[in-house]
């Protein structure tokens, strides 16, 4: 029987940089067999793919190594004996099928939702069918340095406003800086991105800031688009779920709680090709006209051979090319849009006009 399998839980409010860490930490692996399960809110499945298509994975992931059953969310098959899953509301479901291959993984990360909070996912780990099987090896936060400069914690309030609605555990008078120090609580290491986005001075005030929030010695590491030694994420044998009474929380004394259904996602599929710089003019147009909190997806540009993905938060979008299309790859754009009481209609009509 092989010993506890460690797991890393990554948190942070949407758009801090956590799949952008989780993707370097898999195209530098070192030889580590590792199982992703990433906690999306999306019909088609962005965040996941971003991850299988980060230059360590099989060539069709859509065929080789797919495990899939009507009752399990799907698990793709990395090279290297890694594998990627998507979680919606599947977690104990996917972590038992996980931990059927455990004799041949190393570690598993877990990415969290942005809307949520990270101790609640711990106390899962004291679940009978877990507990003998794996442990919480550590929690990274990811923080925003330039949203925390700026003095709004995130990339955006308006997303965060739709966080506070989706959890009626936050509903209170500074929900914001609360959810804050509460994935500070539950840290094991703070990592703090898009330092290339602030100056010197900028940086020292977060870390301050950040430190003044954090309730025991806990490390802060600098990195500029996840780029960090895997080594620093990895290996605390941490054992969170025995001593979470170390890490408080706002929320320690309230029940669980469901989701907010206001809150939607919608997707797009468009069989057209679209100029980078005339679609993030449309997109930011539709997020000025509705109450568009996230978006994310993979576009077809004409003449291109590579596929570009647009991620956004807020009026902030990006947007980089990650991969050639694959030879049997539909070259289409898809994008998945999050927020409250979405037009899907007019979001398709827009972007379907030449």
């Amino acid at each position: 029987m092989a010993a506890k399998i460690p797991v890393t839980i990554v948190t942070g409010f949407l758009g801090s940089g956590k799949t952008t860490l989780i993707r370097h930490v898999l195209q530098n692996n070192q030889g580590r067999r590792i199982a992703v399960l990433v906690n999306e809110f999306g019909e088609l499945g962005i965040d996941g793919e971003l991850l299988r298509s980060c230059q360590v994975c099989d060539d069709d992931p859509g065929t080789e190594g797919r495990v899939v059953t009507p009752t399990q969310p799907e698990i793709v098959e990395l090279t290297n004996g890694c594998l990627c899953c998507t979680v919606q509301e599947e977690f104990l479901p996917t972590m038992l099928e996980l931990l059927k291959r455990r004799d041949s993984l190393d570690c598993i990360l877990i990415e969290t939702s942005g809307l949520a909070l990270p101790k609640p996912l711990v106390k899962a780990f004291r679940w009978p069918e877990i507990r003998n099987a794996a442990t919480v090896d550590g929690v990274v936060t990811v923080v925003d340095c330039e949203a925390v400069a700026r003095g709004t914690l995130a990339a955006d309030l308006a997303a965060l406003e739709a966080q506070r609605q989706e959890d009626p555990n936050m509903d209170h008078e500074t929900p914001l800086q609360e959810l804050f120090e509460d994935q500070l609580a539950c840290a094991d290491l703070v990592m703090l991105s898009k330092t290339d986005l602030v100056d010197a001075a900028e940086l020292n005030q977060v870390k301050a800031q950040v430190q003044a929030e954090l309730p025991r010695a806990v490390k802060l590491v600098e990195s500029d688009r996840g780029q960090v030694d895997p080594n620093i994420l990895l290996g605390y044998n941490a054992a969170v779920e025995d001593h979470l009474e170390q890490r408080p929380s706002h929320h320690d004394h309230e029940e669980e709680h469901d989701h907010d259904d206001d809150i939607i996602s919608v997707h797009v599929q468009l069989d057209r090709s679209f100029e980078p710089e005339s679609l993030l003019q449309q997109l930011k147009m539709l997020i000025q006209q509705q109450e568009i909190y996230r978006l994310k997806g993979f576009v077809s540009v004409p003449n291109k051979a590579l596929r570009l993905v647009v991620q956004g938060v807020g009026d902030r979008l990006e947007h980089y090319y990650d991969r050639p299309w694959g030879a049997e790859e539909a070259k289409e754009t898809r994008l998945v849009f999050i927020g409250r009481g979405i037009d899907q209609h007019h979001i398709e009509t827009q972007l379907s006009a030449r």
